[in-house]
């Protein structure tokens, strides 16, 4: 064994001992936070339910946000947790109404909740104060769009007087990249068809630059967005939204004295004098005499079990729309096995199909959508951030749909994209690619040449068939002929507000609304007589760190394509909107 060989087994077998050492250390630390996290919390008599969103993420469901790299390397150190919108709801409801909580105290430096979840948990805070007639009140130390949004729901908002944070209200925008100019460049053609004008998700790999249908639909997301966002916070201000927007336009928000004269805070404390302002709310002398309630613990010590044998189903499709039974996404495979769990459990009286997803596969998405129809009780939509192509495919036929007002939903249309390399093999590696075929079109999709025309009039045949069927679906369950739901569709993203508008949704409203309603709608209005069981369970911890570790790295080509599909070798059919949008 030369020593070349001898070396790279001892690299190898070093880094092997070193991940193992990892690993029990790190299982050693995840027990030591199971066996720390037994048992419920214990609440004070009487308290301030304390909020901070720098330590919780208000996610789709509920569950332990697990790293194992990070629980290695920080000595189990979770800085966030992840809390279902459900369970985030109902714990507001209960607060509400809960004598022992005095008020709340909601600070949202470092949000990391996303808009449409942000939206539903702000709804949540606003029936609070409503409902149980206390206040919110908040402290802003760097106000982001996003976590100002939230702050706008208090009573009053205290701000630190203190300089040098970025104190900038700029409204929203959405940042898009084109990759066809340098990858016709690197001699890679991708191949696009596709049915929708407006359906661009190819564009980003074809052109160098956005087509004018993509900017249109675009501009018009971000300013149905910002009127909502907007709107509302100049009503929890009592100003007017020109005011507001003449305010952001005109960069009057610079320092923090900007935000007092122009409406948008109370006060100006610093630390000690925020302190004394809690105690003086709490109705004591001393802030060490003021007993916080963490959200998370109130959350833990009030939940409970029911033991109704009724039940609610809500189903999440959360995630991208893949083939197979991945565990992580929209998996076709998974989810007709558990809509067909569902569907034969005597107990189940009505679904609510909770979408977050900008869709996927055609196929996993038909296979879904045809056990949903099957169901045979009341089943509600609920729509968050994302309820677009495959997202809409599968839900469009539901009884009624809830949408979030900054939900991105629709873009009704189908496309494929397959990458082709021979002029980056032969202009740029020089390497020589011939193929041998037992029939005319086998090399079809070796990546080594490009679509002959009666190649590429094939793929576009199955586009339109897949696209046909796609509003055929709309229009059997919506209130739009074909011809209306072409006219909406042609890939096209509208938001929630804009969808009930068009009539592709029902109505804006929130997870418990479609829950009250399928409640309504099964005979029984009363929430506290049935369960409300979620689908599928969330993963488990144990399950969490086997799938890291087992866990490979991405190839790549879908790094390349952006991770559309898996196979660039096979002509997908995806029902995909554009875009994975993240509005800063």
């Amino acid at each position: 064994m030369n020593n070349f060989v001898k070396t790279t087994l001892a690299v190898v077998c070093g880094l092997i001992l070193v991940w193992i050492l990892s690993a029990i250390i790190g299982i050693g630390l995840l027990g030591s936070l199971i066996a720390g996290s037994s048992g419920k919390p214990v609440l004070p008599k009487s308290g301030v339910l304390k909020i901070d969103m720098s330590k919780i993420v208000i996610t789709e469901q509920s569950e332990d946000n697990f790293d194992f790299a990070s629980l290695a390397t920080t000595g189990g150190d979770v800085s966030t947790r992840n809390i279902g919108l459900w369970e985030a709801l109902r714990a507001l409801d209960q607060a509400a109404k809960d004598p022992a909580v005095q008020f709340i105290y909601l600070k949202t430096d470092g949000n990391t909740t996303s808009l449409a979840a942000l939206s539903e948990f702000r709804q949540g805070l606003c029936k609070f104060r409503k409902d149980g007639e206390k206040a919110i009140v908040s402290y802003v130390e760097n106000p982001g769009t996003g976590s100002y949004y939230l702050s706008s729901v208090a009573d009053k908002i205290y701000m630190t007087p203190h300089t040098g944070a970025n104190y900038m209200l700029n409204g929203i925008s959405s940042s898009l990249m084109f990759y066809g100019d340098i990858l016709k460049r690197l001699g890679i053609n991708v191949q696009l068809i596709r049915h929708g004008k407006f359906k661009s998700a190819g564009e980003t790999f074809t052109r160098g630059d956005i087509s004018p249908e993509n900017r249109e639909q675009m501009q018009v997301l971000v300013n149905s967005i910002w009127q909502t966002v907007a709107g509302e916070i100049a009503e929890s201000r009592h100003i007017t939204t020109e005011a507001l927007n003449e305010t952001i336009d005109g960069l009057q928000l610079c320092l923090p004295q900007d935000f007092i004269d122009c409406g948008l805070a109370d006060e100006l404390l610093d630390r000690s004098a925020l302190a004394r302002k809690l105690a003086d709310l709490s109705g004591v002398d001393d802030y060490e005499d003021v007993d916080m309630i963490d959200f998370g613990d109130y959350l833990d010590a009030k939940e409970t079990k029911s033991r109704r044998s009724k039940k609610i189903a809500v189903l999440y499709a959360n995630g991208e729309i893949v083939d197979g039974s991945d565990g992580t996404q929209v998996a076709g495979d998974r989810f007709a096995a558990l809509i067909e769990d569902i569907r034969q459990d005597e107990d189940v009286e009505a679904v609510v199909l909770r979408v977050n997803s900008p869709g996927g596969s055609v196929l996993a998405s038909e296979k879904i959508r045809q056990q949903i129809d099957l169901l045979e009780i009341p089943l509600i939509a609920s729509y968050g951030d994302y309820a677009a192509s495959g997202g809409y495919w599968i839900s469009s036929g539901c009884d009624k749909i809830y949408t979030d007002a900054v939900t991105l939903t629709g873009s009704i249309g189908v496309f494929s994209m397959i990458p082709e390399f021979s002029k980056l093999a032969q202009d740029k590696l020089h390497i020589g690619v011939e193929s041998i075929c037992s029939n005319k079109h086998g090399d079809m999709f070796s990546l080594m040449r490009p679509f002959d025309s009666a190649e590429q009039a094939a793929l576009s045949r199955s586009i339109e068939e897949v696209y046909d069927r796609f509003t055929s679906l709309v229009a059997a369950k919506r209130p739009l002929s074909k011809e209306e739901v072409d006219n909406l569709g042609q890939g096209r993203v509208w938001t929630g507000a804009d969808a009930v508008a068009n009539g592709l949704a029902d109505e804006i409203g929130t997870l418990e609304d479609a829950i009250r309603y399928a409640a309504a709608a099964a005979g029984d209005e009363d929430l506290s007589n049935w369960k409300i069981q979620a689908y599928p369970e969330p993963q488990t911890i144990a399950e969490q760190l086997l799938g890291q570790l087992g866990q490979g790295q991405e190839d790549d080509y879908s790094i390349l394509l952006g991770k559309y599909y898996k196979d660039i070798r096979s002509p997908q059919m995806l029902a995909r909107m554009p875009y994975t949008l993240k509005f800063q």
